[in-house]
């Protein structure tokens, strides 16, 4: 979500006109999101936005007060598509009893909702109402769907992670789908065209070195929150990527290859004047340990790993334990 976006619908509101939200800020709405579900299209953006007034405006002010705090949180919206369904008690023998109303009221809204479970909103909401605004606000969306009449999605308020793909290779094709799908932003290195393209990276960003090697690595600068994978075709980047990676001083760093291989690399990169301490930060081999042995399944245990990883940093070790804690592991 773009600062700018909550800065111009806040400007609109105070000067009594109907904010313009748009899928670019909001991609829960777009046509390709929404692509086959009835209750949820781009329509259901611009209805939200033509309800919205100035007691809405606490709502959005407190959407940027987290974006400048770099707050873990989000733009809620509640969408009806059948008041009367929304409102009406649908919860069944399996579902946790929520009292014995459904959504407070028929109206459409959008909310804000951070990781503490802070809710701001300017519309009544029931216990259901806030069961559900917590769960479609703790990415990825949980229970949007289950109760009848009404959906719920929603935006993040703090930027993606980056994830590097060094090396176009086939398990980096894989990859670059499943990590852009679960929410990262995905760069591709590599220098062969032939391997490094947009029928094979689509929807990610696409950097192409130069002089058939991974020399120009050395001229781009990764943040201290980015992860790397060093997916070197062949390996034979390996020794520069891993480099690259420590040098920049990276979140994460992971190799892929056999312990023969990695033990050759680490030579290299020793000799190149790494520590053995930014060594043993190189996770080797990358991804969760299950059997992996394809590119879709080497990927699968990559992304995994990823997510792990993710989930860490961002939250607190109380908050992981009742993580775990609530689904009994």
């Amino acid at each position: 979500m773009r600062r700018e976006a909550l800065e111009a619908a806040i400007a609109d509101l105070e000067a009594g006109r109907t904010p313009t939200l748009t899928v670019a800020d909001i991609p829960a709405f777009s046509e390709e999101a929404t692509a086959g579900n009835d209750h949820l299209s781009p329509a259901s953006l611009a209805t939200i936005a033509e309800g919205l007034t100035e007691a809405d405006i606490p709502v959005l002010r407190r959407a940027l007060k987290a974006m400048d705090e770099g707050d873990l949180a989000w733009l809620g919206f509640k969408v009806v598509y059948d008041e009367a369904q929304a409102m009406a008690n649908t919860d069944n023998e399996v579902t946790k009893k929520y009292g014995d109303q459904g959504s407070a009221n028929g109206e459409s809204f959008l909310f804000f909702c951070n990781d503490a479970k802070e809710i701001v909103a300017a519309h009544e909401y029931s216990p259901r109402d806030t069961f559900q605004m917590k769960d479609v606000t703790r990415g990825p969306s949980m229970h949007n769907q289950q109760f009848e009449g009404l959906t719920w999605t929603s935006v993040p308020l703090f930027g993606a992670v980056c994830v590097w793909l060094l090396g176009a290779s086939d398990v980096a094709v894989e990859l670059a789908r499943l990590a852009k799908h679960v929410g990262f932003e995905v760069k591709v290195a590599d220098y062969d065209p032939a391997y490094l393209n947009e029928e094979r990276f689509p929807e990610v960003e696409r950097v192409m070195l130069h002089g058939g090697d991974f020399h120009e690595l050395a001229n781009l600068t990764a943040s201290p929150e980015d992860y790397v994978c060093v997916l070197t075709r062949g390996h034979m980047f390996d020794p520069e990527s891993c480099i690259w990676a420590l040098e920049n001083n990276v979140a994460y760093v992971g190799m892929m290859g056999c312990a023969g291989k990695n033990s050759t690399v680490h030579d290299l990169v020793i000799n190149a004047g790494i520590t053995e301490a930014d060594w043993e930060r190189v996770k080797r081999p990358i991804g969760l340990k299950f059997g992996a042995k394809t590119p879709a399944e080497l990927a699968i245990a990559i992304v995994a790993e990823l997510i792990d990883v993710r989930y860490k940093a961002r939250y607190s070790q109380e908050a992981q334990q009742r993580h775990e804690k609530s689904l009994g592991r």
